[in-house]
């Protein structure tokens, strides 16, 4: 997902005071489901590898959690006018962003990838991507990466969520779709995700991708920030990190 702050015009002044020092923090995640990282099942609780690392550094750093699912592309504009606390939600550390609100260490980073069906010949290039249809979500570095890298020789078709560009990817209305490799894993395992397949990854723009994914926080909340950092550190030292990485993925997903 790892959203692009762009859109930020008009959102809400920084608030005082210390998110840590509440009774509640209010950890926002997308609405939209983005599995594995989250996503909710049929009683409507959210679970998911996201939901169990916020789970753990909260309970390491001694704080109250309470996930706030919230709009995607509202969600930075929801922590700067304090509907919530901190984003943990697969947002990667930008230099766009950290204009505006601050981050935690990061959490996990991964490539992003190009996927495309089996039997189509594409390379993650400009050039191999020439005269194709590329399906990113909106509001995400992968729209941001590929309008400066692809567009123009290449058609870019915007969707609310991964998972509708995944479902046109398997349909053949887009010849490809760009997004963060572990998040197209469930997709690539399913019935349909058997068409396609990841033809590599794009070669990385730190000032696009970013430097990982951290927690998004507001800059004046130093206590919370530091609080996460504690719980995530605390959390990598015990093995607590590791034992639920390997309850969802094969590979080692922290500081790749």
């Amino acid at each position: 997902m790892k959203t692009t702050a762009w859109m930020l015009a008009g959102a809400a002044a920084l608030a005082l005071g210390t998110a840590a020092q509440a009774d509640t923090v209010r950890i926002g995640i997308a609405a939209e489901p983005y599995p594995p990282f989250t996503s909710p099942d049929a009683a409507g609780n959210w679970q998911g590898w996201e939901i169990d690392i916020i789970n753990a550094i909260c309970e390491a750093a001694e704080l109250d959690c309470e996930i706030v699912p919230t709009s995607w592309d509202g969600i930075i504009p929801a922590l700067l006018g304090q509907q919530i606390d901190a984003i943990m939600n697969s947002m990667s550390i930008t230099e766009d962003r950290m204009q505006v609100i601050d981050f935690s260490d990061p959490y996990y980073n991964t490539p992003t990838v190009i996927v495309a069906p089996k039997d189509i010949d594409i390379t993650p290039t400009p050039g191999g991507l020439a005269g194709r249809v590329l399906g990113v979500q909106v509001a995400t570095i992968h729209q941001t990466y590929a309008q400066e890298y692809f567009e123009g020789d290449t058609t870019l078709r915007i969707y609310q969520t991964q998972d509708e560009a995944n479902q046109d990817l398997y349909a053949g209305r887009i010849d490809a779709t760009q997004a963060d490799s572990l998040a197209m894993e469930a997709f690539l395992e399913s019935a349909e995700g058997q068409c396609c397949e990841i033809k590599g990854a794009v070669e990385h723009d730190e000032r696009i991708l970013g430097a990982g994914v951290g927690a998004g926080i507001r800059k004046e909340d130093t206590e919370l920030k530091e609080a996460i950092n504690r719980g995530l550190a605390q959390i990598l030292e015990d093995g607590t990190y590791d034992a639920i990485s390997e309850q969802y993925f094969t590979v080692s997903i922290y500081g790749n």
